[in-house]
Protein backbone atom coordinates (compact mmCIF):
# COMPACT_ATOMS: atom_id res chain seq x y z
CA UNK A 1 0.00 0.00 0.00
CA UNK A 2 1.48 3.23 -0.86
CA UNK A 3 2.04 5.44 1.73
CA UNK A 4 0.14 8.41 1.03
CA UNK A 5 -2.71 6.55 0.63
CA UNK A 6 -2.04 5.30 4.80
CA UNK A 7 -1.64 8.86 5.73
CA UNK A 8 -5.28 9.76 3.92
CA UNK A 9 -6.80 6.87 5.75
CA UNK A 10 -5.48 7.67 9.20
CA UNK A 11 -6.39 11.00 8.64
CA UNK A 12 -9.75 10.66 7.95
CA UNK A 13 -9.98 7.63 10.92
CA UNK A 14 -9.24 10.56 13.78
CA UNK A 15 -11.43 13.00 11.92
CA UNK A 16 -13.64 10.71 11.91
CA UNK A 17 -13.33 9.62 15.61
CA UNK A 18 -13.05 13.36 16.85
CA UNK A 19 -16.00 14.34 15.03
CA UNK A 20 -18.31 11.47 16.50
CA UNK A 21 -16.86 12.86 20.15
CA UNK A 22 -18.47 16.16 18.99
CA UNK A 23 -21.76 14.76 18.06
CA UNK A 24 -25.25 14.59 20.23
CA UNK A 25 -27.43 11.60 19.38
CA UNK A 26 -30.94 11.42 19.46
CA UNK A 27 -32.27 10.78 22.99
CA UNK A 28 -34.72 8.32 23.58
CA UNK A 29 -38.03 9.80 25.60
CA UNK A 30 -39.93 7.01 27.84
CA UNK A 31 -42.95 6.98 30.17
CA UNK A 32 -46.88 6.62 30.94
CA UNK A 33 -49.51 6.64 28.15
CA UNK A 34 -52.05 8.11 30.80
CA UNK A 35 -51.63 9.69 34.04
CA UNK A 36 -54.42 11.08 36.08
CA UNK A 37 -54.47 14.41 37.42
CA UNK A 38 -52.09 15.06 40.54
CA UNK A 39 -50.66 12.45 40.20
CA UNK A 40 -46.93 11.66 40.12
CA UNK A 41 -45.31 10.92 36.44
CA UNK A 42 -41.88 8.86 35.89
CA UNK A 43 -40.23 10.00 32.39
CA UNK A 44 -37.02 8.62 31.09
CA UNK A 45 -34.50 10.25 28.37
CA UNK A 46 -31.46 8.23 27.36
CA UNK A 47 -29.07 9.39 25.21
CA UNK A 48 -26.51 6.74 23.57
CA UNK A 49 -23.86 9.40 21.45
CA UNK A 50 -22.31 11.84 23.37
CA UNK A 51 -19.10 13.71 23.15
CA UNK A 52 -16.45 12.42 26.29
CA UNK A 53 -16.11 15.15 28.99
CA UNK A 54 -18.53 17.58 28.05
CA UNK A 55 -22.07 18.42 30.26
CA UNK A 56 -24.99 16.86 28.62
CA UNK A 57 -28.27 19.34 29.16
CA UNK A 58 -31.59 17.10 29.37
CA UNK A 59 -34.77 18.92 29.40
CA UNK A 60 -38.67 17.52 29.10
CA UNK A 61 -40.99 19.98 27.26
CA UNK A 62 -44.29 20.00 26.36
CA UNK A 63 -44.24 19.92 21.90
CA UNK A 64 -44.63 23.62 20.46
CA UNK A 65 -43.44 25.74 24.39
CA UNK A 66 -40.40 25.21 24.85
CA UNK A 67 -40.16 28.45 27.22
CA UNK A 68 -41.55 26.25 30.45
CA UNK A 69 -39.57 23.31 31.75
CA UNK A 70 -41.07 20.52 32.74
CA UNK A 71 -38.21 18.84 34.02
CA UNK A 72 -34.19 18.86 33.51
CA UNK A 73 -31.19 16.53 34.08
CA UNK A 74 -27.91 17.05 33.44
CA UNK A 75 -25.07 14.08 33.21
CA UNK A 76 -21.52 13.23 32.33
CA UNK A 77 -21.37 9.80 32.12
CA UNK A 78 -24.85 9.40 29.83
CA UNK A 79 -26.72 7.82 32.39
CA UNK A 80 -30.47 7.39 31.65
CA UNK A 81 -32.41 10.73 33.13
CA UNK A 82 -35.49 10.75 35.42
CA UNK A 83 -38.39 13.63 35.43
CA UNK A 84 -40.90 12.67 38.02
CA UNK A 85 -43.46 15.16 37.25
CA UNK A 86 -47.05 16.01 39.23
CA UNK A 87 -49.37 15.90 36.62
CA UNK A 88 -51.59 18.70 36.10
CA UNK A 89 -54.71 18.62 33.04
CA UNK A 90 -52.21 21.30 31.01
CA UNK A 91 -49.97 18.56 30.60
CA UNK A 92 -51.85 16.79 27.85
CA UNK A 93 -50.59 16.60 24.50
CA UNK A 94 -47.07 15.56 22.93
CA UNK A 95 -43.83 15.34 25.40
CA UNK A 96 -40.21 15.80 24.15
CA UNK A 97 -37.09 15.50 25.12
CA UNK A 98 -34.28 17.46 24.45
CA UNK A 99 -30.06 17.03 24.88
CA UNK A 100 -27.99 20.13 24.41
CA UNK A 101 -24.29 20.17 25.50
CA UNK A 102 -23.24 22.56 28.29
CA UNK A 103 -21.07 25.77 27.46
CA UNK A 104 -20.48 24.43 23.73
CA UNK A 105 -22.17 26.30 20.96
CA UNK A 106 -20.31 23.86 18.33
CA UNK A 107 -22.29 21.02 19.39
CA UNK A 108 -25.95 21.01 17.54
CA UNK A 109 -28.83 20.01 20.39
CA UNK A 110 -31.04 16.66 19.68
CA UNK A 111 -34.67 16.25 20.17
CA UNK A 112 -36.25 12.81 21.05
CA UNK A 113 -39.69 11.48 19.20
CA UNK A 114 -42.70 12.76 21.12
CA UNK A 115 -44.48 10.90 23.08
CA UNK A 116 -48.44 11.61 23.80
CA UNK A 117 -49.39 12.02 27.48
CA UNK A 118 -52.86 11.49 28.06
CA UNK A 119 -54.06 13.32 31.37
CA UNK A 120 -57.50 12.27 33.46
CA UNK A 121 -59.07 14.32 35.54
CA UNK A 122 -62.32 12.51 37.14
CA UNK A 123 -65.67 13.26 36.32
CA UNK A 124 -67.65 15.34 39.38
CA UNK A 125 -70.53 16.72 40.12
CA UNK A 126 -72.19 16.60 36.83
CA UNK A 127 -75.53 19.14 36.38
CA UNK A 128 -78.26 19.30 34.24
CA UNK A 129 -78.43 22.50 32.40
CA UNK A 130 -82.06 23.60 30.41
CA UNK A 131 -80.96 25.75 27.49
CA UNK A 132 -84.10 26.24 25.62
CA UNK A 133 -86.37 27.78 28.38
CA UNK A 134 -89.26 27.43 31.17
CA UNK A 135 -89.12 23.84 32.04
CA UNK A 136 -92.86 23.84 31.77
CA UNK A 137 -93.76 24.78 28.12
CA UNK A 138 -96.21 23.78 25.82
CA UNK A 139 -96.19 20.79 22.97
CA UNK A 140 -94.42 21.31 19.70
CA UNK A 141 -90.98 23.07 21.17
CA UNK A 142 -88.08 22.39 21.18
CA UNK A 143 -86.17 20.53 24.52
CA UNK A 144 -82.50 21.22 24.94
CA UNK A 145 -80.27 19.82 27.76
CA UNK A 146 -76.34 19.87 28.53
CA UNK A 147 -75.17 17.98 30.90
CA UNK A 148 -72.26 19.83 32.69
CA UNK A 149 -69.49 18.39 35.33
CA UNK A 150 -67.71 20.59 37.46
CA UNK A 151 -65.20 18.28 36.83
CA UNK A 152 -63.49 15.89 34.53
CA UNK A 153 -62.25 15.42 30.82
CA UNK A 154 -62.65 12.50 28.43
CA UNK A 155 -66.38 11.95 29.78
CA UNK A 156 -68.52 9.83 28.29
CA UNK A 157 -72.72 10.55 28.76
CA UNK A 158 -75.66 8.54 29.08
CA UNK A 159 -79.65 10.24 29.59
CA UNK A 160 -82.17 9.04 31.35
CA UNK A 161 -86.12 9.34 31.12
CA UNK A 162 -88.15 8.43 33.97
CA UNK A 163 -85.34 5.77 34.86
CA UNK A 164 -85.24 4.58 31.28
CA UNK A 165 -82.28 5.09 28.66
CA UNK A 166 -82.96 7.94 25.69
CA UNK A 167 -81.93 6.37 23.08
CA UNK A 168 -81.66 8.53 19.53
CA UNK A 169 -84.62 9.13 17.04
CA UNK A 170 -85.69 10.59 14.79
CA UNK A 171 -86.72 13.67 16.78
CA UNK A 172 -84.06 13.01 19.70
CA UNK A 173 -80.32 13.95 19.30
CA UNK A 174 -77.72 12.67 21.53
CA UNK A 175 -74.26 13.74 20.94
CA UNK A 176 -71.71 14.37 23.99
CA UNK A 177 -72.99 15.95 26.15
CA UNK A 178 -76.30 17.30 24.37
CA UNK A 179 -79.77 15.99 24.21
CA UNK A 180 -82.34 18.01 22.06
CA UNK A 181 -85.73 16.60 21.26
CA UNK A 182 -87.76 18.66 18.18
CA UNK A 183 -91.40 18.56 18.01
CA UNK A 184 -92.08 17.63 21.64
CA UNK A 185 -95.48 16.07 23.04
CA UNK A 186 -96.67 15.69 26.53
CA UNK A 187 -94.53 11.66 26.52
CA UNK A 188 -91.69 13.81 26.60
CA UNK A 189 -92.47 14.97 29.93
CA UNK A 190 -90.74 13.32 32.74
CA UNK A 191 -87.38 13.68 35.35
CA UNK A 192 -84.69 14.05 33.08
CA UNK A 193 -81.09 12.58 34.33
CA UNK A 194 -77.51 12.91 33.46
CA UNK A 195 -74.56 10.07 34.24
CA UNK A 196 -71.15 11.79 33.91
CA UNK A 197 -68.24 9.03 33.94
CA UNK A 198 -64.89 8.05 32.52
CA UNK A 199 -62.23 5.59 33.00
CA UNK A 200 -58.27 4.94 34.13
CA UNK A 201 -56.67 2.15 32.48
CA UNK A 202 -59.70 0.05 31.70
CA UNK A 203 -59.99 -0.90 35.31
CA UNK A 204 -60.81 2.04 37.39
CA UNK A 205 -64.12 4.09 35.98
CA UNK A 206 -65.63 7.69 37.51
CA UNK A 207 -69.57 8.23 37.49
CA UNK A 208 -71.43 11.15 38.47
CA UNK A 209 -74.82 11.54 38.47
CA UNK A 210 -76.67 14.59 38.33
CA UNK A 211 -79.59 15.81 40.02
CA UNK A 212 -83.38 15.29 38.08
CA UNK A 213 -84.85 17.94 36.27
CA UNK A 214 -88.37 17.67 35.65
CA UNK A 215 -89.68 18.67 32.59
CA UNK A 216 -93.70 19.20 31.96
CA UNK A 217 -94.42 19.15 28.70
CA UNK A 218 -98.24 20.71 28.44
CA UNK A 219 -100.61 19.57 25.49
CA UNK A 220 -102.60 21.81 23.56
CA UNK A 221 -106.51 21.78 23.64
CA UNK A 222 -107.92 19.95 20.53
CA UNK A 223 -111.00 21.30 18.61
CA UNK A 224 -113.91 20.78 21.20
CA UNK A 225 -116.78 19.13 20.67
CA UNK A 226 -120.16 20.21 21.43
CA UNK A 227 -123.68 18.51 22.23
CA UNK A 228 -126.49 18.76 24.15
CA UNK A 229 -129.22 16.95 25.62
CA UNK A 230 -132.91 17.98 26.94
CA UNK A 231 -133.61 17.42 30.56
CA UNK A 232 -137.67 17.46 31.37
CA UNK A 233 -138.10 19.60 34.21
CA UNK A 234 -142.10 19.09 34.69
CA UNK A 235 -145.03 18.41 32.41
CA UNK A 236 -144.69 21.83 30.63
CA UNK A 237 -140.69 23.02 31.07
CA UNK A 238 -137.58 21.89 29.64
CA UNK A 239 -133.87 22.61 29.98
CA UNK A 240 -131.11 22.02 27.75
CA UNK A 241 -127.90 20.74 29.05
CA UNK A 242 -125.17 21.60 27.00
CA UNK A 243 -121.94 19.59 26.77
CA UNK A 244 -118.39 20.78 25.78
CA UNK A 245 -114.84 18.67 26.04
CA UNK A 246 -111.84 18.20 24.68
CA UNK A 247 -110.03 14.89 23.54
CA UNK A 248 -106.44 16.57 24.33
CA UNK A 249 -105.55 19.36 26.42
CA UNK A 250 -103.68 19.63 29.98
CA UNK A 251 -105.78 21.33 32.67
CA UNK A 252 -106.65 23.91 33.92
CA UNK A 253 -109.21 24.33 30.87
CA UNK A 254 -111.65 27.77 30.33
CA UNK A 255 -114.46 26.33 28.25
CA UNK A 256 -116.75 29.59 27.14
CA UNK A 257 -119.85 29.56 25.25
CA UNK A 258 -121.08 31.47 22.68
CA UNK A 259 -124.75 32.29 21.45
CA UNK A 260 -123.24 33.90 17.94
CA UNK A 261 -121.02 36.91 18.99
CA UNK A 262 -122.74 36.80 22.38
CA UNK A 263 -120.72 35.21 25.64
CA UNK A 264 -123.79 33.10 27.39
CA UNK A 265 -121.30 31.25 30.17
CA UNK A 266 -117.79 30.25 30.87
CA UNK A 267 -115.60 27.96 33.69
CA UNK A 268 -112.33 26.78 34.32
CA UNK A 269 -112.31 22.96 34.93
CA UNK A 270 -109.24 20.52 35.58
CA UNK A 271 -110.29 18.45 33.33
CA UNK A 272 -111.85 18.39 30.03
CA UNK A 273 -115.10 18.49 30.01
CA UNK A 274 -117.74 21.19 31.37
CA UNK A 275 -121.30 21.65 31.24
CA UNK A 276 -123.60 24.98 30.85
CA UNK A 277 -128.00 24.43 31.62
CA UNK A 278 -130.05 27.02 29.29
CA UNK A 279 -133.58 27.16 29.08
CA UNK A 280 -135.77 25.37 26.11
CA UNK A 281 -138.84 25.45 24.16
CA UNK A 282 -139.72 22.65 21.89
CA UNK A 283 -139.66 23.23 18.21
CA UNK A 284 -138.58 26.30 18.39
CA UNK A 285 -135.12 27.64 17.38
CA UNK A 286 -133.73 29.36 20.70
CA UNK A 287 -130.08 30.09 19.54
CA UNK A 288 -126.87 28.92 17.37
CA UNK A 289 -124.10 27.70 20.31
CA UNK A 290 -120.50 27.40 19.71
CA UNK A 291 -118.01 26.31 22.63
CA UNK A 292 -114.17 27.68 22.85
CA UNK A 293 -111.83 25.79 24.75
CA UNK A 294 -108.23 27.37 25.88
CA UNK A 295 -105.88 26.10 28.24
CA UNK A 296 -103.09 28.97 28.32
CA UNK A 297 -101.40 28.91 24.67
CA UNK A 298 -104.50 29.04 22.42
CA UNK A 299 -107.88 29.28 21.93
CA UNK A 300 -109.67 26.14 19.63
CA UNK A 301 -113.42 26.65 18.39
CA UNK A 302 -116.17 23.70 17.81
CA UNK A 303 -118.24 24.00 15.29
CA UNK A 304 -121.97 25.65 15.28
CA UNK A 305 -125.05 24.14 16.13
CA UNK A 306 -128.59 25.20 16.97
CA UNK A 307 -129.96 24.96 20.00
CA UNK A 308 -133.53 23.30 18.44
CA UNK A 309 -135.42 20.48 19.77
CA UNK A 310 -138.30 18.76 17.63
CA UNK A 311 -140.56 16.28 19.28
CA UNK A 312 -140.98 12.73 17.31
CA UNK A 313 -143.64 12.74 14.61
CA UNK A 314 -144.77 10.02 12.21
CA UNK A 315 -145.39 7.94 10.19
CA UNK A 316 -143.02 5.11 11.56
CA UNK A 317 -141.38 3.38 8.27
CA UNK A 318 -139.82 -0.12 8.95
CA UNK A 319 -138.17 -2.13 5.96
CA UNK A 320 -135.53 -4.63 5.71
CA UNK A 321 -132.73 -6.47 3.44
CA UNK A 322 -131.16 -9.86 4.26
CA UNK A 323 -128.19 -11.94 2.95
CA UNK A 324 -128.09 -14.79 1.45
CA UNK A 325 -125.85 -18.29 1.94
CA UNK A 326 -124.45 -20.63 -0.31
CA UNK A 327 -127.76 -22.72 -0.60
CA UNK A 328 -129.36 -19.50 -1.71
CA UNK A 329 -131.24 -19.34 1.45
CA UNK A 330 -131.31 -16.10 3.68
CA UNK A 331 -129.55 -16.70 6.41
CA UNK A 332 -129.38 -12.87 8.26
CA UNK A 333 -131.85 -10.19 7.85
CA UNK A 334 -132.00 -6.63 9.19
CA UNK A 335 -134.50 -4.57 10.03
CA UNK A 336 -134.70 -0.30 9.49
CA UNK A 337 -137.08 1.60 11.93
CA UNK A 338 -136.98 5.30 11.38
CA UNK A 339 -139.16 8.38 12.61
CA UNK A 340 -140.24 11.13 10.15
CA UNK A 341 -139.07 13.82 12.22
CA UNK A 342 -137.86 13.99 15.92
CA UNK A 343 -134.76 15.41 17.81
CA UNK A 344 -133.99 12.89 20.29
CA UNK A 345 -135.81 9.86 19.07
CA UNK A 346 -135.69 6.36 21.34
CA UNK A 347 -136.59 3.84 19.41
CA UNK A 348 -137.90 -0.16 20.84
CA UNK A 349 -137.95 -3.15 19.24
CA UNK A 350 -140.65 -5.64 19.49
CA UNK A 351 -140.92 -9.31 18.72
CA UNK A 352 -144.65 -10.69 19.48
CA UNK A 353 -145.40 -7.68 21.45
CA UNK A 354 -142.31 -8.44 23.63
CA UNK A 355 -139.51 -5.67 23.98
CA UNK A 356 -136.51 -6.82 22.60
CA UNK A 357 -133.51 -5.30 24.74
CA UNK A 358 -129.96 -4.50 22.85
CA UNK A 359 -128.82 -8.10 22.73
CA UNK A 360 -130.05 -11.46 22.47
CA UNK A 361 -129.38 -14.83 21.44
CA UNK A 362 -130.37 -14.23 18.03
CA UNK A 363 -130.62 -10.68 17.85
CA UNK A 364 -128.28 -7.49 18.10
CA UNK A 365 -129.81 -3.71 18.12
CA UNK A 366 -128.14 -0.87 16.87
CA UNK A 367 -128.61 2.94 17.66
CA UNK A 368 -125.86 4.39 16.21
CA UNK A 369 -127.45 6.59 13.89
CA UNK A 370 -130.23 9.46 15.81
CA UNK A 371 -131.97 9.05 12.75
CA UNK A 372 -132.44 5.51 12.26
CA UNK A 373 -132.38 2.23 14.55
CA UNK A 374 -131.22 -1.28 13.26
CA UNK A 375 -132.26 -4.31 14.01
CA UNK A 376 -129.87 -7.67 13.02
CA UNK A 377 -131.17 -11.21 13.06
CA UNK A 378 -130.51 -14.66 12.33
CA UNK A 379 -132.39 -16.28 10.45
CA UNK A 380 -133.96 -19.94 12.58
CA UNK A 381 -136.96 -20.94 14.44
CA UNK A 382 -136.39 -18.72 17.52
CA UNK A 383 -136.22 -15.23 15.15
CA UNK A 384 -139.77 -16.13 13.46
CA UNK A 385 -142.88 -14.04 14.57
CA UNK A 386 -144.20 -10.71 14.20
CA UNK A 387 -141.92 -7.49 14.39
CA UNK A 388 -142.64 -3.84 14.64
CA UNK A 389 -140.93 -0.87 16.10
CA UNK A 390 -142.03 1.87 18.53
CA UNK A 391 -140.39 5.56 18.89
CA UNK A 392 -141.06 8.03 21.14
CA UNK A 393 -138.51 11.47 22.46
CA UNK A 394 -135.81 10.13 24.65
CA UNK A 395 -136.27 12.94 27.16
CA UNK A 396 -140.54 12.13 27.44
CA UNK A 397 -142.53 9.51 26.39
CA UNK A 398 -145.83 10.02 26.29
CA UNK A 399 -146.22 10.19 22.97
CA UNK A 400 -145.33 6.89 21.13
CA UNK A 401 -145.80 6.09 17.38
CA UNK A 402 -145.76 2.14 16.70
CA UNK A 403 -144.44 0.86 12.93
CA UNK A 404 -146.66 -1.75 11.08
CA UNK A 405 -146.10 -5.21 11.78
CA UNK A 406 -144.48 -7.52 9.76
CA UNK A 407 -144.60 -11.08 9.84
CA UNK A 408 -141.55 -13.02 9.48
CA UNK A 409 -139.93 -17.06 9.11
CA UNK A 410 -137.81 -18.58 7.19
CA UNK A 411 -140.47 -20.20 4.62
CA UNK A 412 -141.95 -16.67 4.03
CA UNK A 413 -138.34 -15.31 3.51
CA UNK A 414 -136.96 -18.20 0.97
CA UNK A 415 -140.50 -18.33 -1.09
CA UNK A 416 -140.19 -15.99 -3.87
CA UNK A 417 -142.40 -12.67 -4.10
CA UNK A 418 -145.16 -12.49 -6.54
CA UNK A 419 -143.34 -9.37 -7.50
CA UNK A 420 -140.63 -11.40 -8.66
CA UNK A 421 -142.75 -13.62 -10.41
CA UNK A 422 -144.25 -11.02 -12.24
CA UNK A 423 -141.65 -9.74 -13.63
CA UNK A 424 -139.77 -12.85 -14.57
CA UNK A 425 -143.20 -14.03 -16.46
CA UNK A 426 -143.58 -10.10 -17.95
CA UNK A 427 -139.84 -10.71 -19.54
CA UNK A 428 -140.79 -13.74 -20.72
CA UNK A 429 -143.66 -12.40 -22.61
CA UNK A 430 -142.04 -9.36 -24.04
CA UNK A 431 -139.23 -11.45 -24.91
CA UNK A 432 -141.53 -13.78 -27.31
CA UNK A 433 -143.76 -10.99 -29.16
CA UNK A 434 -140.48 -8.47 -29.59
CA UNK A 435 -139.01 -12.15 -31.45
CA UNK A 436 -142.59 -12.48 -33.26
CA UNK A 437 -142.76 -8.25 -34.56
CA UNK A 438 -139.27 -9.22 -35.69
CA UNK A 439 -140.55 -12.04 -37.83
CA UNK A 440 -143.21 -9.67 -39.22
CA UNK A 441 -140.96 -7.04 -40.11
CA UNK A 442 -138.67 -9.96 -42.27
CA UNK A 443 -141.32 -11.06 -44.06
CA UNK A 444 -142.80 -8.01 -45.03
CA UNK A 445 -138.94 -6.54 -45.96
CA UNK A 446 -138.51 -9.75 -48.16
CA UNK A 447 -141.81 -9.49 -50.34
CA UNK A 448 -140.98 -5.56 -51.02
CA UNK A 449 -137.56 -6.76 -51.75
CA UNK A 450 -138.78 -9.45 -54.16
CA UNK A 451 -142.10 -8.02 -55.25
CA UNK A 452 -145.39 -9.89 -54.50
CA UNK A 453 -143.96 -13.52 -55.60
CA UNK A 454 -141.69 -14.56 -52.84
CA UNK A 455 -138.64 -16.86 -53.59
CA UNK A 456 -140.71 -20.10 -53.33
CA UNK A 457 -143.14 -19.10 -55.97
CA UNK A 458 -140.16 -18.45 -58.25
CA UNK A 459 -138.69 -22.13 -57.34
CA UNK A 460 -142.28 -23.77 -58.28
CA UNK A 461 -141.84 -21.65 -61.53
CA UNK A 462 -139.03 -23.41 -62.16
CA UNK A 463 -139.60 -26.87 -61.22
CA UNK A 464 -143.17 -26.54 -63.97
CA UNK A 465 -140.68 -25.03 -67.02
CA UNK A 466 -138.52 -27.80 -66.16
CA UNK A 467 -142.10 -30.47 -66.15
CA UNK A 468 -142.77 -28.27 -69.51
CA UNK A 469 -139.69 -29.44 -71.06
CA UNK A 470 -139.79 -33.06 -70.37
CA UNK A 471 -143.44 -33.52 -71.81
CA UNK A 472 -142.17 -31.45 -74.91
CA UNK A 473 -145.05 -30.00 -75.46
CA UNK A 474 -144.87 -26.61 -77.73
CA UNK A 475 -148.24 -25.05 -76.66
CA UNK A 476 -151.54 -26.13 -75.91
CA UNK A 477 -155.22 -24.70 -74.74
CA UNK A 478 -156.57 -23.54 -71.58
CA UNK A 479 -159.37 -22.02 -70.17
CA UNK A 480 -159.95 -18.34 -70.71
CA UNK A 481 -159.40 -17.40 -67.52
CA UNK A 482 -156.02 -19.10 -67.20
CA UNK A 483 -153.31 -17.37 -67.83
CA UNK A 484 -150.27 -19.03 -70.27
CA UNK A 485 -147.01 -18.02 -68.35
CA UNK A 486 -143.44 -18.49 -69.14
CA UNK A 487 -139.84 -18.04 -67.89
CA UNK A 488 -138.29 -15.09 -68.46
CA UNK A 489 -135.21 -17.39 -69.63
CA UNK A 490 -137.09 -19.52 -71.96
CA UNK A 491 -138.93 -16.93 -74.12
CA UNK A 492 -137.64 -13.01 -75.20
CA UNK A 493 -141.84 -11.49 -75.98
CA UNK A 494 -142.25 -7.59 -75.52
CA UNK A 495 -145.67 -8.25 -74.21
CA UNK A 496 -148.11 -11.31 -73.93
CA UNK A 497 -151.57 -11.75 -75.62
CA UNK A 498 -154.25 -10.43 -73.53
CA UNK A 499 -157.70 -11.94 -72.77
CA UNK A 500 -159.17 -10.12 -75.71
CA UNK A 501 -157.07 -11.42 -78.72
CA UNK A 502 -157.83 -15.03 -78.01
CA UNK A 503 -160.65 -14.97 -80.88
CA UNK A 504 -158.87 -13.84 -83.66
CA UNK A 505 -155.92 -16.37 -82.71
CA UNK A 506 -158.61 -19.15 -82.90
CA UNK A 507 -159.81 -17.80 -86.16
CA UNK A 508 -156.54 -17.66 -87.83
CA UNK A 509 -155.44 -21.01 -86.39
CA UNK A 510 -158.40 -22.88 -88.21
CA UNK A 511 -157.80 -21.15 -91.26
CA UNK A 512 -154.56 -22.46 -90.97
CA UNK A 513 -155.46 -25.66 -90.28
CA UNK A 514 -158.02 -26.06 -93.84
CA UNK A 515 -155.24 -25.20 -95.98
CA UNK A 516 -154.06 -28.05 -98.14
CA UNK A 517 -150.46 -28.91 -97.41
CA UNK A 518 -148.27 -28.62 -100.24
CA UNK A 519 -146.19 -31.35 -101.36
CA UNK A 520 -141.85 -31.44 -101.78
Amino acid sequence: MPASLFVVILGLFCCSKESSQSVLGRPELMGPSVALVKSIADFHCKLEIYPKNVTILLQLFKEGDRGKVLGFYTSLNGKVANFPIVVKPNHEGNLECVAKAQNNSDIEPTVSYTQYLKVLEPVNEAEIVVSSGPEEFFEGKTLDLYCKPHAGNHVSYTWLLNGRLVSPSRLRYVVDDHLSINRTTSEDSGSYMCIASNHFNETDVFFSNSSEVVITVKDLVSIPDISFTVLKEDSHNYSAVVACQTAKGSPPVTFSLYNRTELVANMTVDDRNATFKLPLVLDRLMAWLQCQANNGDRIESSQWIPLEVVPVGGPVTMHYDYDIGENYAVIDLRFYCKAAKGSFPRYQWFLNKTLLHGRGSFYYVVNQDPGESRLLLSVGRSSTGTYHCEVSDSFDNATTISSKRLYMDKEVLNRLPVLVVAVVFGCFTALVVLVSICCCIAVIYRRRQYGEKTPLSFEMEGMMTAYEDVLDCSEYNEDTDVLNTASGAEFDQASEASVDEWPQIEKDKKTLEDEPVDGP
